[in-house]
């Protein structure tokens, strides 16, 4: 599970976005013309920030960023 947390490229609301997704394309195989299907806007947001990639591709991340990220993977 620890190298997962450290490959992942998305937050831990993953899954919500695999169900709307599923949501359409279940419409588009009922027949719903991909055009005419409403554009969801995401509600929630997360800022992870990865300080192995960080050190890796040679780059300090301030502290103030730090502070605000909603979790650091260290």
């Amino acid at each position: 599970m620890n190298a997962l947390r450290k490959c992942r490229w998305v937050g831990k609301e993953d899954w919500s976005i695999f169900r709307r997704a599923s949501a359409y394309i279940d419409q588009a195989l009922k027949g719903a013309k991909p055009a005419t299907m409403p554009i969801e806007q995401p509600n929630k947001f997360e800022f992870l920030i990865n300080l192995i990639t960080a050190k890796a591709l040679g780059l300090t991340v301030p502290r103030m960023l730090l502070g605000r990220a909603d979790e650091v993977i260290e």
